[in-house]
């Protein structure tokens, strides 16, 4: 059986001066080797005796330890640093107070075993030879005396721990409320005044065990009062106990069985109300010393939601009285109020505990509760009920995400809760759509494809998405497609304009997030058009969001969508805007021309056709930017290259030769042309004869493109299309391996030359003897022309062998390129 006793979850003090939660886990206490010392460990208790350790920290024997509330130990590690061990049974804490006592050489009686402070040696030697600090009697008379006493111990460590030694050791604090008491029946100003530096300098102790005697039941209010006659009010005290005894009620909408859980409640409750309304701000030096009140109002906190998380019966009856409908509206209010405050909360704990928060409340029908609620006419209500469901969805929105799915089995689209939610931010009543604005967050968060999981039978973005444009996206887009039945809104007045700007914005987020859904549901239902019927709009900010709507679909560059565009002339109520806007320098000018710059610099080429060919009459005056006649030139460059492919190809040729990935690398083609010399390049004219084939035209037969080419594009246009006719004619390329490859015969008309491809032609190897022939050419009968088909790896030593003069034709081995004859 598990010893609970030793039970501890492990806080530490983050930046903000809030306690995280670093996990559950069993703490002991014993020698450590490595740290050289008696050390508290903490394994974690979900894996077991050898569990991970949470903590590991040595006892120091200078180290400050502070025991809170009977089941709390507190410390400090380093300078920013601080720790806490909360226990689930006071023995717990006892047994491992006395293990830190103990190292220290302290007594367990005290509560704080000592403070490591930088002072003067005078300073040390006066506190080491005064133990004590002796407080004056608590009478009107002294209490000038004892107001200078506290100013004067507050900047010093050890003297403010001196003094809360003195303060509670002597129940000081109980004197003082009495006298405080006497002095307001007596109407004392002084003496009022007196007591509120006292007790103000009291909370600046920062220790526990004051705390609890100040907040405890007979003598928090009097505390409360103390704080009330601040001399700074000249004489005009607050009325903070009017208002706590009068105007707050503590409303028990559930009845609370617990005694402690409702003391605890209402403890709760009235030191947060100091902190938040009573105290004077802190100053910056200040600030630090009520460390110890945040961390009492945190624990409360964190004690209260697990006492109610742990009341079975408490939250039935909750859950059972929000979705009665007997249950009459102020009733319900109350409820609704009280879970709202129930999960803020839920808070301030940390992620596991609030997991398992959030998984009661889902246990117990919080979201159906919800659809009930939102489904009211009260307008409190329904606000209550959205700010609880938007601690839902931002905590697990894939549990949201699945009760929706599994409700749309059993109920209609109308009653949904996500189609409730979608009603409730259309039908805002708000001016501002303030109540709007914060649906369409929880909206985006739900069909955000970031959050949903995946596994391996399970995908929830494909089941929700196909979910909600089938059951939702109908109720979203009613306003638009009601506002958008003409050539401009039906209803253009600002309230209608904010809704539609929101609509607008999240499918501007589905265009962005969400793939095929949202592209059927523009097509099918022609969105985009419905859509640019807002850019008549008289609000400015309306037609952008259409705009931008646009823009998107148009930087997804999908063919779909382009093709969509095109068919309907969707350019044409932008450029009808466009001229509207007239010379304005303003938002409008500049989104359209950026809209119609992205198409130019993306060279969209269908939409780039389609808005010269369509619209360039309207655009062609506009000479303030380049836009639109760079437009037009992308479109004449689209058209020359339809006309002309060859030169597109010889274009595209030298473009991809000239800019090479390594200037320093040469092909070996490359580098064969720059080893030959111009006779030799010459030479190409003369061996293939005149024909229709392309080879001759590349190596310099007269053409209508010749002005276009210099040497070096002439021999590799020359390579390019003889590379292209060998693979047209073989159709593949022979095998790698070293069998024999098919013969191929072919007939080239006009001329009977035969073509043999074991080597390169004579007239382009370098050295070769009869390069340097002018005067006696080869008739063209007899010229035999050898083109390599396929570069294969071996070719180099094939050319390398015939530069140095060896032929090897008379008999040669099994070839790995094809023959060709005639």
């Amino acid at each position: 059986m598990t010893d609970t006793r030793r039970r501890v979850k492990v806080y530490t003090l983050n930046e903000d001066r809030q306690w995280d939660d670093r996990g559950t886990g069993h703490v002991s206490s014993g020698y450590v080797e490595r740290l050289k010392g008696m050390s508290l460990l903490v394994r974690a208790e979900s894996d077991g005796e050898s569990g991970s350790l949470l903590l590991e920290s040595k006892i120091n024997p200078n180290t400050a330890y502070q025991k809170q509330q009977d089941t709390l130990i507190v410390w400090s590690e380093a300078e920013n640093y601080d720790l806490a061990l909360s226990f689930q049974e006071k023995a717990g804490c006892d047994e491992i107070w006395e293990k830190i006592c103990q190292v220290q050489g302290k007594d367990p009686s005290v509560d704080i075993t000592q403070e490591l402070v930088d002072e003067s040696e005078e300073e040390r030697f006066d506190d080491m030879s005064s133990p004590g600090l002796e407080l004056p009697p608590c009478e009107l008379g002294h209490l000038e005396e004892l107001a200078e006493l506290v100013a004067s111990s507050l900047p010093s460590p050890l003297r403010r721990e001196k003094l809360a030694l003195a303060v509670e050791n002597e129940g000081y604090i109980r004197k003082l409320l009495e006298l405080f008491r006497q002095c307001e029946d007596l109407e004392n100003a002084d003496g009022l005044h007196h007591i509120y530096e006292i007790v103000k300098g009291i909370f600046l102790l920062n220790r526990t065990a004051l705390f609890e005697v100040m907040f405890s039941e007979e003598c928090i209010m009097d505390v409360i009062g103390c704080l009330e006659h601040d001399p700074a009010l000249d004489g005009l005290p607050r009325r903070h106990r009017d208002f706590l005894t009068k105007t707050a009620r503590f409303k028990e909408v559930i009845p609370i069985g617990d005694p402690e859980l409702r003391a605890k409640i209402h403890q709760t409750y009235r030191v947060q109300y100091i902190q938040d309304m009573v105290l004077p701000t802190p100053s910056v030096f200040e600030e630090n010393m009520l460390s110890t009140l945040h961390s009492f109002i945190f624990f409360n906190k964190v004690e209260i939601v697990g006492m109610l998380q742990d009341d079975e019966k408490f939250l039935t009856d909750l859950f059972a009285q929000l979705t009665d409908e007997a249950t009459d509206d102020d009733k319900r209010h109350e409820l609704v109020n009280f879970l709202k405050e129930f999960c803020a909360f839920s808070q301030t704990l940390q992620p596991q505990n609030r997991d398992t928060f959030f998984k009661t409340l889902s246990n117990m029908g919080i979201l159906p509760a919800l659809e009930v609620i939102l489904g009211m006419d009260d307008v409190q209500v329904r606000g209550a009920a959205t700010d609880i469901f938007s601690y839902l969805v931002e905590y697990n929105p894939s549990m949201v995400r699945e009760f929706i799915m599994q409700e749309s089995q059993q109920n209609d689209d109308d009653i949904l809760l996500i189609n409730l939610i979608i009603e409730h931010m259309i039908c805002d009543s708000d001016p501002e759509l303030g109540g709007a604005v914060q649906l369409m967050g929880l909206l985006r968060t739900l069909v955000d494809p970031e959050n949903m999981m995946a596994t391996a039978n399970k995908t929830e973005k494909t089941e929700f998405l196909s979910f909600f444009y089938k059951h939702c996206m109908h109720v979203l887009s009613a306003p638009l497609l009601a506002n958008t039945t003409d050539d401009k809104p039906s209803r253009d007045d600002f309230q209608t304009s904010q809704l539609l700007a929101l609509i607008l914005e999240l499918l501007t987020f589905c265009v962005e997030h969400h793939t095929y859904h949202i592209k059927n549901y523009i097509i099918n239902k022609d969105i985009l058009r419905r859509v640019l019927v807002l850019t008549a709009s008289q609000h400015a900010f309306l037609a952008l969001c259409a705009l931008r709507f646009m823009r998107r679909i148009i930087g997804l560059k999908d063919e779909f969508y382009n093709r969509y565009i095109m068919k309907n002339f969707l350019f044409e109520p932008v450029v009808k805007a466009f001229l509207n806007n007239g010379a304005r320098y303003n938002l409008m000018n500049s989104a359209i021309i950026e809209m119609f710059e992205y198409v130019r610099v993306e060279d969209v080429k269908s939409l780039t056709a389609h808005i010269v060919e369509n619209y360039w009459k309207s655009l062609e005056d506009v000479d303030y930017v380049q836009t639109f006649k760079g437009l037009k030139l992308r479109y004449e460059q689209q058209r020359e290259r339809q006309d002309n492919p060859k030169l597109d190809s010889m274009r595209s040729i030298l473009r991809n030769h000239r800019f090479r990935r390594d200037a320093r690398t040469l092909d070996d083609d490359e580098e064969m042309w720059f080893n030959a010399d111009e006779e030799e390049l010459e030479d190409c004219e003369a061996v293939v004869p005149p024909s229709d084939n392309k080879i001759t035209k590349a190596c310099g037969g007269a053409g209508e493109n010749e002005d276009l080419m210099d040497p070096i594009s002439k021999f590799m246009e020359r390579k390019k299309l003889k590379d292209f006719d060998d693979k047209e004619v073989l159709g593949k390329s022979s095998s790698l391996s070293g069998r024999q490859s098919p013969s191929f015969k072919l007939s080239f008309s006009g001329s009977t030359t035969k073509t043999s491809l074991s080597s390169p032609p004579a007239s382009l190897r370098p050295g070769s003897p009869g390069s340097g022939a002018k005067g006696s050419p080869p008739t063209a009968a007899t010229v035999t022309t050898k083109v390599g088909l396929v570069d294969y790896p071996d070719d180099d030593e094939e050319d390398e062998e015939e530069v140095g003069g060896e032929s090897k034709e008379e008999t040669p081995p099994l070839s790995k390129k094809s023959k060709l004859s005639s």
